[in-house]
């Protein structure tokens, strides 16, 4: 440690964002940096705990007071091997993640002031490309092939660890371009696509192979597919594949299907914030296809990080006012929540950049109808409600509370979260992961499950199962 008092005598310093006047106007990321005194000031802040939680909280096992110590000193090339060697994207997590290893460092638990790790992660990746300290691996090839179904980050970091360990590897995406959620889920605010293109084509250049706008079916354990229905192959791993990784990401978004639902002007979440990144990287909708929240009041339902892109991305479309609404209590204020203590994740109110740009946020929310004229919806019915203890235990019991009211609104987006994955017995040779594993999750855990996916592939190649 350079400086072990560091923690004692600077205080946390975020970069923060752009003013909102001027980030509203555009879709360019909103988040700023630091210079590098002040990101050096902010490393040395990673006190010689002795013990870690940060390793533990990470997924990916990060180990931030060994990046942050090389940061202090200067050394960004060391820093980024140390990031790198457990992060394989480390310029995604550095972005988009809630960053578990700051909710677990003892600075928080002490002082609520962490580490500013995801942002060091940023700042130190940026300085890896700009001095081209990224190296391009092309290992020896072991003979043996592996495919990878879905270019989301649980795939990418699965074709990324199988292709240093030797393997053949080729990902297909029923998508036109790669990144999955990261691409066609996250807005441009919050992670400019310019990003991931540039990581492809470091992949690229490693030797991976992939290919867009190619669906690619899997059957189930005793059963033939169509050959007209693209890329196929047997689980058992003829057809030349020696193993498949399926990386499909999240299943099918969580409906609402009360009175009204078919009225035009209800949509998925993903809906529009695929359609609007598809339409920042040049492809064009006809009127009715597309979908703009352009002068019109905006209903988001469902109060997680999905919901609140709904709302920068309206804003960013000109809309005339949104409301987000969420059917569970408002979360406790400040820091830290007596409810749910440490170790586990803190469930607090959260105010995103997309929240301070504007938004009014109800909770205890039930919706009851989509209300319309001309097959077009105009508000949405909703109650308010007041959650009781179960007298039998189990999940507690929801109470109306008042009289229903109506919100106005011409475009409604549902963002309540995504079903449980499901998946057929494929047999050997078939792994899965990611999102298409677990069900709908964070960045930083798909690409530990890409990652564990890889090993289990490797383990199985190799026979040493």
């Amino acid at each position: 440690m350079g400086n072990p008092k560091a923690f004692l005598e600077i205080r946390r310093q975020e970069a923060g964002y752009r003013p909102i006047q001027d980030r509203i106007q555009d879709f360019s990321e909103v988040e700023q940096t630091l210079n590098t005194k002040e990101r050096k000031a902010q490393a040395s802040r990673c006190m010689d705990c002795g013990v870690p939680f940060c390793h533990w909280a990470c997924p990916l096992g990060n180990k931030p007071p060994e990046w942050n110590d090389a940061l202090y000193r200067g050394d960004w090339e060391l820093a980024y091997r140390l990031l790198n060697a457990t992060n394989p994207f480390p310029e995604f997590t550095g972005r988009v993640c809630p960053a578990l290893c700051e909710k677990a460092c003892v600075l928080n638990l002490t002082q609520n002031e962490p580490t500013t790790n995801r942002e060091n992660e940023a700042a130190i990746t940026e300085a890896a490309f700009r001095e081209n300290y990224v190296r391009i691996h092309q290992p020896r090839r072991n003979g043996k092939r592996v495919a990878v179904v879905g270019a989301g980050p649980a795939g990418l970091a699965a074709a990324h660890d199988l292709n240093l360990k030797g393997y053949t590897v080729t990902v297909f995406d029923k998508n036109e371009a790669a990144g999955g959620l990261l691409r066609y889920g996250i807005p441009n605010f919050k992670l400019n696509k310019a990003i991931i293109d540039r990581r492809m084509r470091v992949l690229e250049q490693e030797g991976i192979e992939f290919r867009f706008n190619s669906p690619f079916t899997i059957p189930p354990r005793g059963e033939d597919v169509d050959s007209s229905m693209g890329n196929h192959a047997s689980p058992s791993g003829v057809d030349g594949w020696g193993a498949i990784v399926i990386a499909t990401g999240t299943p099918p978004a969580r409906d609402l299907n009360i009175p009204g639902r078919q009225l035009k002007g209800v949509h998925f979440a993903l809906e529009l914030l695929s359609q609007q990144n598809r339409v920042l990287a040049g492809a064009e909708f006809s009127k009715t296809e597309r979908i703009t929240a352009k002068g019109k009041d905006v209903l988001v339902i469902g109060g997680g990080d999905t919901g609140s892109d709904c709302i920068g991305t309206a804003h960013r479309q000109g809309c005339r006012s949104v409301t987000q609404i969420e059917i569970m209590p408002r979360p406790a204020e400040g820091p830290t929540d007596p409810q749910n203590p440490w170790p586990h994740f803190p469930r607090t109110l959260k105010t995103t950049s997309s929240h301070e740009e504007g938004c009014t946020r109800r909770w205890n929310i039930n919706t009851l109808e989509f209300v319309g004229k001309d097959g077009r919806v105009t508000g949405v019915k909703v109650q308010e409600i007041e959650w009781q203890p179960n007298p039998d235990g189990g999940r507690p019991l929801m109470v109306p509370k008042g009289e229903p009211e109506v919100i106005k609104a011409e475009l409604v987006l549902l963002a309540m979260g995504f079903l449980k994955p499901e998946h057929p017995d494929y047999g050997p040779g078939v792994f899965v992961c990611g999102d298409a594993q677990s069900g709908a999750s964070l960045v930083v855990r798909a690409l530990a499950s890409g990652r564990q996916a890889a090993t289990e592939v490797d383990r199985y190649l190799t026979g040493k199962q």
